[in-house]
């Protein structure tokens, strides 16, 4: 068995692994886990994930969300919301990205699929929506989009 590939034994253990896009990831498990009809979804949490989880569920995207602070590693688990069978969440997608940021002012933010989503953004104000950024008059980052 020398040839049997090292990765290979690595195969199905949860090891500390680094997150370029911590945010992408949350996206990514949000859609896996609505795309196999989950009621609930699990990742690694951090405050900016925990804001992000308050607007959703503030918007109606999600049921709840909820911190878990077991040994020692917090945990977000977010309630996912389905209507007569499908995902309230139709779109989740990425906007600005590690490898390329996307700034707006608060004039030049977006309209989501003609006022019908949201767009998050971080501003110097904290993690808002694109409409409470607009009606605060500060722009700041785009986050991603959600409708």
């Amino acid at each position: 068995m020398d040839w049997f590939p090292v990765w290979l034994s690595r195969a199905g253990r949860k090891e500390n692994m680094s997150l370029s896009d911590p945010i992408g990831d949350m996206i990514a498990r949000v859609k896996n886990a609505q795309a196999r009809n989950h009621k609930k979804v699990e990742l690694p949490s951090s405050n900016f994930k925990t804001k992000i989880a308050d607007i959703l569920k503030n918007e109606g995207f999600i049921k709840n969300f909820k911190v878990n602070s077991e040994n020692n590693k917090p945990t977000l688990s977010l309630e996912l919301k389905y209507h007569s069978g499908n995902p309230v969440i139709n779109a989740f997608e990425r906007v600005s990205k590690p490898g390329r940021r996307i700034f707006s002012s608060a004039e030049g933010l977006p309209k989501v699929n003609n006022g019908l989503g949201i767009a998050i953004v971080s501003t110097p104000k904290g993690v808002m929506t694109d409409i409470d950024a607009k009606k605060q008059r500060v722009g700041g980052e785009i986050i991603c989009k959600v409708f």
